[in-house]
């Protein structure tokens, strides 16, 4: 179902734009995987970049080639901006709390925010991890169990891909159990942002602000054992990370530290259940599961797009010229079913070998957490698929919703029959 339509800007010159009666599907508006994977698709037909009005009012480039997009993540005058949604309702300083953070910085701070946030979320701490991710796994499957007795179908979002990775993230950042409800309500309003009111945006970025603030200023009077301590210690030389940064960052690792691992577990549930021969394969063969975490990220991202950025002087790419001050979306989903880079790419491929997808980005922006993102999908899909020989889709016909919006491409629910 097509909730909105986009324009396409034709640009003749490729640099003048000038709106024609041609229009498209919109990606962002689109509440199916399928539709949303054909909007990109019908986007990418005219050309791997192209200049579209959002649905929020902003003209933008969406560049859907896999070439292009690697093109531009890693090019120096593609910048990143403090800049939100809503920028027009949103207090300068909420702004600044909020995302002063790697992923609208720029070097030279990209470069010390990194170094210092790098040094304290190291891949040992990520990797110490694994047993308790598998605790939180199987003693969620064993409530799942419970709740799906008797064939009542159980929403795999609720029971299983939210709670194991708001787990994880909450007790690396040592946030007490009792206020994870609270980091969902607000972390789902701020991940889908535009596709919310101003004052229903802006209420939950103070929430959450306030929360973190409060929270900061506990952990430095009395410190743990926990990656938010970390962060308020780590120092190299005099330079360490200002409270905006501190704040911005824990708000950053929160938010994208558990939204984008309940997409891939959930997402990644459906692509194997709606595949059975590649689910097959895996369960004889369960060594694959890293490989098949790949091939999952590469079908079905967790993200459509990267944080918006601007062009800082004219860019030539994909045999466009985008003019100086311009919004461009690089768009990973579509990048990753790209036909010139991936054989058969709407297929499903457990056996993927050459898979260098850009679900998690590249260049300077390439996603910090990763490697814990990889850990989770691992632990969750290998348990579930252990645990639950029978499990189907609870209505194999319906296709199941997502949320709209820019960022974002997840599922809302996935009722699912244990078996």
């Amino acid at each position: 179902m097509h909730h909105k339509m986009i324009v396409v800007i034709n640009d003749d010159d490729a640099t003048v734009g000038s709106v024609t009666s041609q229009t498209a599907p919109s990606p962002f508006t689109e509440t199916t995987g399928p539709a949303r994977h054909a909007a990109y698709t019908e986007l990418a037909a005219t050309g791997p970049v192209q200049k579209i009005m959002l649905f929020t009012g902003v003209p933008a480039w969406v560049v859907t080639g896999y070439a292009e997009t690697r093109e531009l993540l890693a090019h120096p005058e593609l910048v990143k901006t403090l800049r939100g949604p809503h920028m027009d309702e949103m207090p300068p300083d909420l702004n600044a709390a909020m995302n002063t953070h790697l992923l609208s910085t720029n070097p030279p701070d990209h470069t010390r925010l990194r170094r210092l946030v790098t040094a304290a979320f190291t891949v040992r701490r990520v990797e110490a991890l694994a047993p308790r991710v598998q605790d939180i796994a199987d003693a969620l499957l064993d409530d799942l169990t419970a709740a799906g007795a008797d064939g009542r179908p159980v929403d795999l979002v609720e029971g299983f891909g939210f709670p194991l990775p708001i787990t994880v993230i909450t007790e690396l950042l040592g946030i007490p159990p009792g206020d994870r409800a609270d980091f969902r309500r607000w972390s789902s309003i701020i991940v889908n942002g535009n596709a919310h009111p101003s004052e229903v945006y802006v209420d939950a970025v103070r929430s959450i602000v306030g929360y973190v603030r409060e929270l900061i200023a506990a952990k430095r009077t009395d410190p743990g054992d926990d990656l938010l301590s970390a962060l308020i210690a780590v120092h190299e030389g005099s330079e360490r990370l200002s409270e905006d940064e501190l704040t911005s960052m824990a708000i950053l690792l929160l938010v994208a530290g558990h939204e984008t691992a309940v997409n891939l577990i959930v997402s990644g549930t459906l692509a194997l259940l709606r595949h059975p021969e590649q689910l097959a394969l895996l369960r004889a063969e369960p060594e694959r599961l890293p490989g098949a975490v790949e091939e999952l990220l590469r079908y079905d991202g967790p993200l459509q797009v990267t944080f918006p950025a601007v062009t800082a002087a004219p860019i030539e790419v994909g045999g466009v010229t985008i003019p100086a001050g311009d919004v461009v979306l690089p768009a990973l989903l579509a990048a990753n079913r790209d036909p010139a880079r991936f054989h058969a790419p709407d297929r499903l491929d457990v056996t993927r070998t050459s898979n260098s997808h850009l679900a998690f980005g590249h260049g300077l922006h390439h996603c910090v957490g990763a490697p814990l993102a990889r850990l989770e999908g691992r632990i969750a899909l290998g348990s579930l698929l252990a645990r639950f020989p029978g499990l189907r889709l609870a209505d194999p016909a319906a296709e199941p919703a997502r949320n709209p919006g820019l960022l974002m491409n997840g599922l809302i629910a996935l009722p699912v029959v244990l078996g």
